[in-house]
């Protein structure tokens, strides 16, 4: 009899150290603060926000739709060089910062131009986590909070 309960007193355990070990994977935590957009002078506009990510998992931005163009892409920055890239990663315990100079989601071929005061909306895609919606305010062509 001691021999069986001490055979289920290590199964039990077993079991349940490997149920934990599965558990520790967590997912990504994101929420995304800081969000704008330039008023366009064009038919081409940009937005750029920030994705911060308190999980313990990374994640990728792998794209954006909106509904004030047909072409939203993501775009980066190097060399004072911008090139289309297909996602951005999101580090865990960490953010993906899009702003001015740097990174950059890019929309193309406006559908209207927005004025500023008015709000545009965004849904950003990702590997993991389920999409986000955000309200991208439109600030006048100039506004760069990293300046201010």
């Amino acid at each position: 009899m001691n021999r069986r309960t001490a055979l289920a007193g290590v199964l039990a355990l077993t079991t349940g150290l490997a149920l934990a070990g599965c558990s520790t994977d967590s997912e990504p935590d994101l929420k995304v603060v800081g969000a704008f957009m330039p008023q366009p002078v064009s038919d081409m506009a940009a937005g750029f926000l920030v994705v911060q990510n308190s999980g313990s998992s990374a994640d990728r931005l792998t794209s954006v739709t909106s509904p004030l163009s047909d072409d939203v892409t993501i775009h980066e920055t190097k060399n004072q060089k911008m090139r289309e890239v297909a996602s951005f990663e999101v580090p865990a315990n960490g953010e993906l910062d899009l702003e001015r100079g740097g990174n950059h989601i890019m929309f193309m071929k406006l559908k209207q131009k927005p004025k500023q005061g008015e709000k545009v909306s965004v849904e950003l895609h990702f590997e993991k986590a389920d999409p986000i919606t955000v309200d991208l305010p439109v600030k006048e062509t100039t506004h760069n909070p990293k300046k201010q």
